[in-house]
This record gives structure tokens, C-alpha cells and sequence, in this order.
């Protein structure tokens, strides 16, 4: 009976740290939809020493509110988590034909001046939180999203993790640190990753999970799946060296 009661604890801790809702963008006249979920820690954070924060943008057609295992992963190592909305209904959908990078430049560049405003709008309300220094991770889509911003030399990106993004080129720049996780059922498009010599050019790192489908990359994904994905991320945030992540 104790056992069950710890078990409700842990969840209304949880829940009582999720903060849904929408964020009013005037400029745009746009609605953000986001979930914000604090450090585990959260008594650690203060103005003097503040807590890392971290963007989290969801695939398309996923809901942003289906990662919590990274958002709960995250906050464990004490990040201030802010899983992001991209698309509305009244979005256009996403283009499948003609070239991609073309047609879907319009979303993921609405998908980054969706990031720049929310770290700028919520840099004076969470003033215990460090934005100046922001981890970009996204999955699929949101990951596209992510390095289209990282390509724009933001000085407050620090950290930037793909899972399994596909479409938009990694910044070749080592002023970031650069982590993508990819999956083993489709390849990204041809100059998208880093090659061997970049990686080792610019501390950019590629790690390959065999069995791995992209779609499993969510909360609905198989444990084995979403372990691997969280040692990988909680390596690389410890600074685990890429020769020693691809073993981890």
C-alpha cells in the first residue's frame, strides 16, 4: 500500500509542475500552444544562479505534449522545459511534393521566429532560468525547425539535439554543441548531417540507434527506444565525448 502511495505522489508532483497553455504572439497575431515543466530541483534556481532552459519542438502531426519522457529527462538535470506547438489549424500543411526544402521553408521559418519570440517573451517571466544559453531539441520536423534557427547564429543557442530531423542542413559552426540521434528506417537528405571530418572539425556529433523507427520517437515509442535516447542526451549534456556516445 506504501508502494502505491509513493506511486501518487510521484504523479501529482508531476502534474503539479505542468504548466499548459497558450502564449499570445501580437506581432504575428498568433497563439502558441506550450507546456512548461520545471527542474526537479527547482528550489536550486535563482536569479544569481540560474537553471538551464531547454526548447522542446515536436515532430509534425505529433501533439508537443507527447515527449514527456525528454521533458521529464530534462528536468531532471534541472532544466526549465518549454515544449512547443507549432502548427495551428489554420496553418497550410505541411508540403510533400515538388523540393522540400523549398516548399517547407514557410513553416520552419514560422517555426523559428516561433522559438525567437518565446525566448525573448519568456526571458522576463522566468527570470530564474537562463536563456542566454538555450538547448534547441526537436524531433522529425521540430528538429528541422531547431536547425533553421541554429543556422540564423542566434549568440543564445548553445546546445542544439535532432532526433532524427531529415530535411534542414546542421549548422556547421562550433560555436555550437550539435547532437543527432538518428533513427535506422529513413536517411536524412543528402548534406543535412555532418560528415566524419565535420564532426571532428566542429565537435558536432551523429550517433545511429540500430531498430530505431523515426515515428517511435514519441511517448508512444517502445521503452528500450526512449531509455536509449535519454542516456544518449543525459552523455552528451555530462559532456561525454562523441567516440564514447556512439558505445554508450
Amino acid at each position: 500500500m506504501s508502494y502505491l502511495k509513493g506511486i501518487v505522489i510521484i504523479i501529482a508532483c508531476w502534474v503539479n509542475s505542468v504548466n499548459a497553455e497558450n502564449i499570445y504572439d501580437a506581432a504575428r497575431d498568433r497563439i502558441i500552444p506550450v507546456e512548461i515543466t520545471f527542474p526537479d530541483n527547482i528550489q536550486l534556481c535563482s536569479t544569481k544562479l540560474k537553471c538551464p532552459v531547454a526548447f522542446l519542438s515536436a515532430g509534425y502531426g505529433v501533439s508537443h505534449t507527447k515527449y514527456t519522457f525528454l521533458s521529464k529527462q530534462f528536468n531532471q538535470l534541472g532544466y526549465l522545459v518549454i515544449a512547443i506547438g507549432h502548427e495551428l489549424p489554420s496553418d497550410p500543411a505541411l508540403s510533400v511534393s515538388g523540393n522540400l526544402f523549398e516548399t517547407r521553408s514557410e513553416n520552419w521559418n514560422r517555426g523559428a521566429k516561433t522559438l525567437d519570440f518565446l525566448k525573448s517573451s519568456l526571458t522576463k517571466r522566468f527570470n530564474e532560468y537562463d536563456f542566454e544559453k538555450l538547448t534547441l531539441i526537436g524531433h522529425s520536423n521540430g528538429g528541422d525547425i531547431s536547425a533553421w534557427l541554429g543556422n540564423q547564429t542566434k549568440s543564445y543557442i548553445q546546445k542544439i539535439i535532432t532526433l532524427d530531423h531529415r530535411r534542414v542542413p546542421l549548422p556547421r559552426n562550433s560555436d555550437f554543441q550539435i547532437l543527432s540521434i538518428r533513427a535506422s528506417d529513413y536517411p536524412a537528405d543528402k548534406g543535412v548531417l555532418p560528415t566524419e571530418t565535420e564532426q571532428e572539425k566542429y565537435g558536432s556529433c551523429v550517433v545511429n540507434i540500430p531498430k530505431a523507427k523515426h515515428n517511435d520517437i514519441t511517448d508512444f515509442g517502445p521503452a528500450w527506444l526512449k531509455d536509449r535516447i535519454n542516456v544518449l542526451i543525459n552523455s552528451h549534456l555530462n559532456g561525454l565525448p562523441c567516440s564514447e556516445l556512439i558505445k554508450a
